[in-house]
């Protein structure tokens, strides 16, 4: 999907394609920035960047994709030398990926237009690409952070919670998720087919990189107090929020799985120790209506253990994660006649136990029950109905789901 107008892209590029037709094999480094109105530090940042590519010698263009600026950046950027890409669709990420799409060099390195990051110190980036690296994370918190540069928020609060969930869910190596200054391997990166629009752009990238297995390093980098005197366009809890989401909607076993798997665990241990007869334990007596509970939460830690399984057959037949040996594994043993089984076996048994409910009921002339007693065989019934048929109800959409990978 295309995340600028073909027809501004066009119009901008064509110019400088025509001009680098011939030698667009030989361009080894594309610096690409972001721009939304950053008239008051565009033109020093591409300065930097010029001055840099001059100082290593390296064949380099300087892309700015424009995400609509109304206080011409693009003339600026223009007249600067750099290469101008309209990106139509709002968002940081759409401009990135914008930028990506026109570059012509064989590596990236991409950078914020506010002068917060240094242009002129972009050798170890291109290091550590030549050596082999696909995707090359600043470090803010190694490199130095000067007063003022960042938010106390971020820096003690939003970026290491982001990072550390991230190192967590991921196992990535990175320690500094959300550095804006970063290269890659343009090749390596569109293989990933990064999709996501805003600022939760730089966590996609992280995160798809981890996951599909490339090879990362990172090198420390220096953040300034960025050179605007007009507001960040960053909205610290709105993005933040937007990060964590990203994270977790990526990371299934940790959103579903492992909480449903505990649910069902506790679930069965408390009612386990429930089904003889009430328990006493400190003074307080735990009796069916404790039980009832210990039921509702098999129930739902068995919904959420089975959309962690939907999730990820969904995201691996869409591309959005990589393919799971795993997976494939568990498709070979677990089938939809499977599952029909075994939700058939659980429906018999709930309902074997509703009928002795019944029995047991008959057997007093449908009168009154001692509730401790008989809900002792109803709670466990109900449980397994509804286990068995959300068992053969999954299997089916399971079983749909898997059509593709099939």
């Amino acid at each position: 999907m295309n995340t600028y107008s073909e027809t501004e892209q066009g119009a901008h590029l064509a110019p400088a394609v025509d001009a680098l037709a011939d030698n667009h094999r030989e361009l080894e480094l594309s610096i690409v920035m972001p721009c939304l109105n950053e008239a008051e530090t565009l033109e020093v940042c591409i300065s930097k960047a010029q001055a840099s590519l001059d100082a290593l010698g390296v064949a380099g263009e300087i892309i700015i994709a424009d995400n609509g600026s109304t206080d011409g950046s693009q003339m600026i950027a223009a007249e600067m030398g750099a290469r101008v890409v309209s990106v139509a669709t709002k968002g940081y990420g759409s401009a990135i990926r914008g930028g990506v799409a026109a570059a012509l060099g064989k590596y990236i390195i991409m950078g914020d237009a506010d002068d917060s990051y240094d242009f002129a110190d972009i050798e170890p980036f291109l290091a550590k690409l030549r050596a082999g690296y696909d995707l090359v994370m600043g470090n803010r918190f190694k490199g130095g952070i000067e007063s003022n540069a960042m938010p106390l928020l971020h820096r003690y609060l939003g970026n290491p919670v982001l990072t550390t969930t991230g190192q967590l869910l991921f196992r990535s190596p990175c320690s500094d998720f959300h550095c804006g200054l970063r290269g890659f391997r343009k090749a390596a990166i569109e293989r990933l087919d990064l999709r996501t629009t805003g600022m939760e752009f730089a966590s996609e990238m992280v995160v798809k990189a981890t996951l599909y297995d490339l090879k990362i390093a990172e090198v420390p980098t220096k953040l300034a107090r960025d050179g605007r005197t007009r507001d960040p366009h960053l909205r610290s809890w709105r993005d933040g929020w937007r990060h964590l989401r990203f994270m977790l909607l990526y990371s299934p076993r940790w959103l579903f799985l492992y909480p449903g798997l505990l649910l069902m665990l506790l679930g069965t241990l408390v009612g386990g120790w429930l089904l003889a007869g009430p328990k006493h334990l400190g003074g307080i007596t735990f009796d069916v209506d404790t039980l009832l509970y210990s039921a509702m939460a098999i129930v739902i830690g068995f919904q959420m253990v089975v959309f962690a399984v939907f999730t990820k057959v969904f995201a691996t037949t869409q591309g959005l994660l990589p393919d799971d040996p795993r997976l494939s594994k568990l498709f070979r043993y677990v089938s939809l006649e499977t599952g029909l089984a075994v939700g058939s076996l659980l429906f018999v048994a709930g309902f074997a136990m509703s009928i002795y409910a019944v029995t047991s009921w008959r057997a007093r002339l449908y009168g009154p029950l001692d509730p401790s007693q008989i809900l002792r065989v109803v709670i466990p019934a109900v449980t397994l109905i509804m286990l068995g048929l959300q068992t053969v109800l999954s299997s089916f959409f399971l079983s749909i789901l898997g059509l593709k990978r099939q």
